[in-house]
């Protein structure tokens, strides 16, 4: 182990999330109406009042997560912002379609009027993040049932009737596995049986059930992983069925690694690294400049998506926390040193070393394309999350203080 390069991973590791978590406080609160600002320029100037109710939850998420695990931020500013953002999205995301008083808004103007609505599941999963991680930091049991009951909803969405969703049914419309949905969901099962055996027995079907699912997307003898695959584990036709994203399938690769290690899994432990983590960023690292593509076509074809080719904040986050965490699992040397690779990469194109915080977008040379802190799907929580996640495994391998 190089114990002094992780030293000072762990150092700058450290500072960054100093400096993005003041970041966040200092620009994003909205103190007239409650929540939090998500489209911030470079410098911290909100260009759009709209609030995603799916970065709403992530914040409330990661700022009692950071209060409840790391003592330096057992603040009452970020308790109270927590509560505040909470109190938020308890008066306002929910709207009432077709009788169903689960379903949330995607977006909200700024006083908490809603906007849009998306036929997904997305700010619900992240609805029930906020309502438990906040619930564990206040004690309050009505955020933990809201939680609870919310993924009750979710559940019944996922395995038994979508139609709540509001997507109708299409003839040509084939049923599909997209990946997103059982990472949600495993990662909801995490969350709310942390420290709550009940819980974990409750939920201990669901997330055997969502590892399956997962597992699905491994394809072509086990050479690749796709993005979609039909509802019976095929793959599908055309551009949808030949999609890959390389960042998804290395957050997936940490979340059978966690499930892994709860669960004594040495078998998933081996599938996780060797085809969600070890695959994925052998063929989604762009030789000739560095970093991860965004989007990948497993048979070559040009992507359909414009941004394939952008390098993005939050596939290197996924990365690192992946490679971190399967090198603390197993000690293997080439996990170690593609920590490194990522590690160098990322932290000498993303942050902004003038006005704080990272950059989102870059090209595919590395340069910055969008200069824009958050936006609608850039908010705080891949960058903290990651910085949180790779200080914490590195404290454990190097022990709490150095």
């Amino acid at each position: 182990m190089s114990v002094g390069k992780l030293e000072e991973c762990r150092e700058h590791i450290r500072a960054q999330l100093d400096a993005v978590v003041e970041f966040w406080l200092k620009y994003s609160h909205d103190t007239v109406y409650g929540g939090f600002f998500t489209c911030i320029g470079r410098d911290g100037n909100v260009y759009d009042e709209l609030k995603y109710v799916w970065l709403q939850g992530r914040q409330v998420w990661m700022y009692c997560r950071l209060y409840r695990s790391v003592d330096r931020f057992r603040r009452p500013d970020i308790l109270e912002a927590a509560k505040a953002g909470g109190e938020f999205l308890r008066k306002f995301a929910r709207v009432s379609t077709n009788g169903n008083k689960w379903k949330c808004a995607f977006c909200l103007t700024r006083d908490g009027k809603a906007v849009k609505v998306q036929r997904t599941i997305f700010s619900e999963c992240f609805y029930i993040m906020a309502m438990d991680e906040l619930s564990r930091v206040t004690g309050d049991k009505e955020m933990q049932l809201d939680a609870e009951q919310m993924m009750e909803q979710l559940i019944y969405w996922v395995r038994e009737d979508a139609s709540g969703l509001g997507r109708p049914q299409l003839p040509g419309d084939v049923p599909t596995n997209s990946m997103a949905v059982p990472m949600m969901l495993l990662c909801l099962v995490q969350q709310l049986s942390e420290g709550r055996p009940e819980a974990g027995k409750k939920y201990a079907e669901l997330g055997s059930w969502c590892v399956t699912e997962i597992q699905q997307h491994i394809q072509r003898d086990g050479t690749a992983i796709l993005e979609n695959v039909s509802a019976t584990g095929a793959e599908l036709p055309g551009c949808l069925g030949r999609l890959q994203n390389p960042g998804h399938a290395l957050e997936a690769g940490w979340f059978l690694l966690r499930y892994a290690a709860d669960n004594n899994n040495k078998e998933l432990q081996r599938t996780a690294i060797e085809k969600f983590v070890e695959l994925p960023f052998e063929s989604g690292w762009d030789k000739a400049h560095g970093g991860l593509f965004y989007f990948l076509d497993v048979d070559g074809h040009c992507p359909t998506q414009l941004e394939w080719s952008m390098k993005l904040w939050w596939p290197h986050s996924e990365a690192l926390v992946a490679f971190l965490m399967a090198y603390s699992q197993t000690r293997s040397r080439e996990l170690l040193e593609n920590f490194f690779r990522v590690y160098e990469y990322t932290f000498s194109h993303f942050p902004d070393s003038k006005s704080g915080e990272w950059f989102g977008y870059l090209t595919q040379e590395g340069k910055v394309a969008l200069d824009f802190k958050g936006g609608p799907f850039k908010g705080f929580f891949h960058v903290p999350r990651c910085l949180y996640m790779c200080e914490s495994l590195l404290d454990d391998l190097l022990g709490k203080h150095g």
